[in-house]
């Protein structure tokens, strides 16, 4: 009887092949022979999972993105109690991957991104994925703004655009996952960078 092939397990296993190829020198000369070698497997598994290269590096972001989605998704549930404010900084901090532990996921991410830049079917899924991120922050943002000047808060309507400021807190995450990675600044600066512009929008909404 032939040996039954976990195949979405095989993906899992290249498209892990593929992160840690990105990790150690980027993706623009990553091959289809350097993943099978990584992956340990054939060139003909690798092809049977993926028909081109292009498919390949697409289900590999898909994992990425998935599991960094996942974080941010638990860091939102962890605590009900937590105010949206509070939600809003932890899913932030979680998405700039600032965390040591958290490093080599941030090379693969910038390495995916490198590469968008000059493939415009990666291009599309990063936007998907920034658009559904965005989505979350504009709730949370938009929440937290009500609960800040409603008949618990101190201040006046919120003077802050929800859709805006969600874009500009995309924007800085990335910013400080590259800042921390060329050294530029240590995760403890870009956790102040953030926690300083997280202040700013609720010190706008809280002024009478």
């Amino acid at each position: 009887m032939p040996r039954q092939v976990d195949h979405e397990g095989r993906r899992r296993l290249i498209a892990e092949a593929v992160c840690a190829l990105a990790d150690e020198s980027g993706l623009e000369g990553v091959t289809l022979r350097d993943v099978a070698d990584r992956a340990q497997v054939s060139m003909g598994a690798v092809q049977r999972c993926f028909r081109t290269k292009e498919e390949m590096l697409l289900f590999a972001l898909g994992h990425v993105g998935d599991r960094i989605g996942e974080r941010v998704r638990a860091r939102l549930v962890r605590s009900p109690a937590q105010s949206a404010g509070t939600a809003l900084g932890h899913a932030a901090a979680e998405l700039a991957l600032l965390r040591e532990e958290h490093r080599a996921e941030a090379r693969v991410w910038l390495a995916f991104l490198a590469q968008a830049a000059v493939s415009e079917p990666l291009a599309r899924a990063v936007r998907a994925n920034y658009a559904a991120l965005q989505d979350v922050f504009t709730r949370l943002l938009a929440e937290a703004a009500v609960n800040a000047s409603g008949p618990g808060g101190t201040g006046r309507a919120a003077p802050l655009d929800p859709a805006r400021e969600a874009r500009t807190l995309l924007a800085l995450a990335d910013g400080l996952t590259a800042h921390v990675l060329i050294g530029h600044l240590t995760a403890d600066e870009a956790h102040e960078v953030l926690h300083a512009r997280l202040a700013a929008l609720w010190e706008g909404v809280n002024t009478p």
